[in-house]
């Protein structure tokens, strides 16, 4: 496992995404397999962890906090988010205090006494704009509850305005073949001068570039897959990066022959996320053992041909772009 730099620490470039292991928008995912994912991760070199308190109202973070107590606390790099919680909910979530008690509730669950990320989860622009919900953070920061902190945002519009603010040390991002917005844009070189740390959540969109679904392929009813594919609960670039399920598919079968020799599709799509150097860290999901495995050995891969490149950056301008719903 190779590793970069995240704000003065290193960390596996390829990192583990915890949203699936809370259990209520990936399908039902038993505490066996979770705990499973997480150790599979760590021995295969997976050193970032990510969650949130709100993926499976919390279970996710008590998950890692179970595998914390088995290992060196140490070793791993955890962030977690606020902002979502379904109690009390918006706009109260986005209070100083409340701010405060989310942020203290993720620490018990996780077993730590500190943070090494916190990040403001998916806020309505109108929050990311209020100084005082970056003048908490900051001030949790000071007294030691979080050692860094940051945004993850839903668009270029909303990571620019992140920017603003000073300490602001990480951007997460909805980034893939499929989402290549954050570079064509310019966001990515912008964070690099500036030594932001950009995680990448979502390198297989869904499950999409992992290239098995067909057209009978069908998802749980707790499944974001199913709930949400025309984000009928969130933003819904979080769902098959926007395109819909049976576009996706399209969109996938159009992309099979790009794949250079030597790779799959789904290794493909994790080292074209590895292949920007402004990127820090990639968080793929998983829901068991040989999915956790398969992400982290992608940091293993070669860098893909320039001629590959630039087939997908074509590729994304003149047939995926214009069908993406949602902000980019």
């Amino acid at each position: 496992m190779k590793h970069r730099t995240f704000g003065g620490s290193a960390v596996s470039e390829v990192g583990l995404g915890c949203w699936q292991i809370g259990g209520d928008q990936w399908g039902d995912v038993p505490d066996t397999d979770a705990l499973d994912v997480l150790r599979a991760s760590a021995e295969a070199g997976v050193t970032f962890l990510d969650t949130a308190d709100v993926y499976g109202a919390g279970r996710s973070e008590e998950l890692i906090g179970r595998f914390l107590k088995e290992h060196d606390r140490g070793h791993f790099f955890i962030a977690s988010k606020f902002g979502r919680f379904p109690r009390p909910g918006w706009p109260g979530n986005f209070d100083p205090q409340t701010i405060r008690a989310h942020t203290e509730n993720s620490l018990r669950r996780l077993g730590i006494d500190r943070l090494d990320l916190t990040q403001l989860h998916c806020l309505p622009m109108e929050q990311l704009t209020r100084a005082e919900v970056w003048d908490t953070v900051a001030a949790l920061q000071t007294e030691g509850k979080i050692a860094r902190f940051g945004a993850s945002v839903e668009s270029v519009a909303e990571a620019e305005e992140c920017l603003k603010h000073e300490g602001c040390a990480a951007l997460q991002i909805i980034f893939n073949i499929f989402r290549q917005t954050p570079a064509v844009s310019g966001l990515l070189d912008r964070c690099a001068k500036r030594g932001v740390a950009i995680i990448v959540r979502l390198p297989l969109a869904s499950g999409l570039l992992a290239g098995t679904y067909t057209p009978t392929s069908t998802f749980g009813p707790n499944d974001h897959r199913t709930i949400n594919r025309n984000g009928e609960r969130f933003n819904v670039g979080e769902t098959f990066a926007g395109l819909g399920f049976e576009v996706g598919l399209g969109m996938v079968e159009k992309l099979r022959p790009l794949v250079p020799a030597g790779y799959t599709l789904p290794q493909l799509a994790l080292r074209w996320c590895l292949d920007h150097p402004a990127v820090t860290t990639i968080i793929p999901g998983a829901r068991n053992r040989t999915q956790a495995e398969a992400n982290a050995a992608a940091s293993d891969l070669p860098a893909l041909p320039a001629e590959t490149h630039a087939k997908l950056r074509e590729f994304f301008a003149t047939v995926v772009k214009p069908a993406v719903r949602g902000p980019d």
